[in-house]
């Protein structure tokens, strides 16, 4: 990624753009479609929707990587915020007519989501610290496919966010005549420069997620996203209105790089093996989202089973209780929910597994704490994850 250079006035707002690669900007090669560099910027320059060129001559943005939103853009989008909002302190949106400039920073070199890693979320994290006082809000352009575990990594990693974070991208490049990702990008600048929503969000169709409740559930429709359990913080509209989440300024935001990578998701079905899940279970692993039968379910007939999991977490391996269903809660309603209490399970609540096991990864790499204060942190609700507990910053 280059420097960052951008000159604002008064009546206008900078948002950072961290693009990544992904499908948004990707082009025809040898029959599939694939990033390129160093294009993804002068397309849009030509675009007049995501592209004032008129203004841009005039502020002196000619040649470099910053551009500017049209002023009818910025006047004519707005959101309906949902009522989501009204269980925390809000703070009224007012209508503004700021310009959205915005500065482009190209990951080099430009990644297809699947290949996303660990290391590149400490890298994207970072390039948001260093750059936080000198813009107003900022958007990550990524893949689709692991856009999920990003925007949950990211929140967790993000303490004390007093500014918008959106990710988004597309399923269609943005330079084919019918792509969503025109849509998609506007919007997230909209947000970036204008709402004071200060947490890590996903915008995708119209809709915006908290980042850390996000799924993908499509992998051909726009409307690729989904939070089951909780209802999109916004959703476009016509007129700029609503409400977002009031930011607390007492504490430094700070991004912490450090991720435990000896975490991982197992899935039951009908007829695993005891020796497939001792297995997976064994060292180095600490961490595990085992996805369960409906609201938090495994075999009570299967001691064996049990054994081995009450084992584990004896051996102080942390493991969360998530169901396998895309909608609901984790509960000991059954008799085949209390027995992984019993095993010394912790429950998911409605946690996404990407938001349990990013989590995950992000708590027990406090090595401050103990493995009783790592547990007690997997069962708080850190970032609005869950829908149950006291919320921290």
């Amino acid at each position: 990624m280059g420097n960052v250079q951008a000159v604002t006035s008064p009546s206008e707002v900078k948002v950072l753009v961290i693009y990544t690669g992904g499908t948004i900007g990707m082009t025809p090669k040898d029959g599939v479609l694939a990033p390129e560099a160093n294009a993804f910027v002068e397309g849009l320059r030509k675009m007049p929707m995501l592209h004032d060129e008129e203004y841009a001559k005039k502020i002196g943005l000619e040649g470099n990587n910053t551009l500017v939103l049209p002023r009818d853009s910025t006047a004519s989008r707005g959101f309906w915020c949902s009522s989501t909002v009204e269980e925390k302190t809000i703070t009224r949106l007012t209508k503004t007519n700021k310009r959205v400039v915005y500065t482009v920073l190209e990951y080099s070199p430009l990644l297809d989501s699947s290949n996303i890693s660990i290391e590149d979320w400490g890298t994207i994290g970072k390039e948001i610290e260093k750059e936080y006082e000198n813009f107003k809000g900022f958007v990550i352009l990524h893949g689709t496919d692991t856009m999920a575990y990003t925007a949950s990594a990211l929140s967790f990693m993000c303490e004390h966010l007093c500014k918008p974070i959106i990710l988004t991208g597309s399923q269609v490049p943005i330079f084919e005549m019918k792509s969503d990702g025109t849509d998609n990008l506007l919007g997230a600048l909209l947000i970036a420069g204008q709402f004071e929503i200060p947490e890590v969000c996903l915008y995708f169709c119209k809709k915006l997620f908290r980042g850390n409740r996000v799924t993908k559930v499509n992998a051909e429709s726009f409307d690729a996203f989904s939070s089951p359990n909780l209802d999109p913080l916004a959703v476009a509209d016509v007129e700029i209105s609503g409400s977002g989440w009031r930011a607390d300024h007492t504490a430094q935001f700070h991004v912490s790089t450090e991720l435990n990578r000896n975490v991982g998701l197992l899935r039951l079905f009908p007829g695993i093996t005891t020796a497939t899940v001792t297995a997976f279970l064994q060292q180095p692993m600490e961490g595990v989202v085992l996805e369960t039968y409906g609201s938090g379910n495994a075999p009570n007939n299967r001691p064996d089973l049990l054994a081995a999991l009450k084992e584990a977490t004896d051996n102080e391996v942390i493991i969360m209780n998530c169901t396998q269903c895309l909608k609901g809660t984790v509960s000991a309603s059954y008799a085949t929910g209390q027995v992984l209490n019993d095993a010394g399970l912790i429950s998911g609540g409605d946690m996404t597994s990407e938001a349990a096991l990013s989590k995950l990864s992000y708590v027990l790499a406090k090595k401050e704490l103990d493995v009783n204060a790592k547990k007690k942190m997997m069962g708080q609700d850190l970032r609005g994850e869950v829908s149950y507990g006291a919320k921290t910053n």
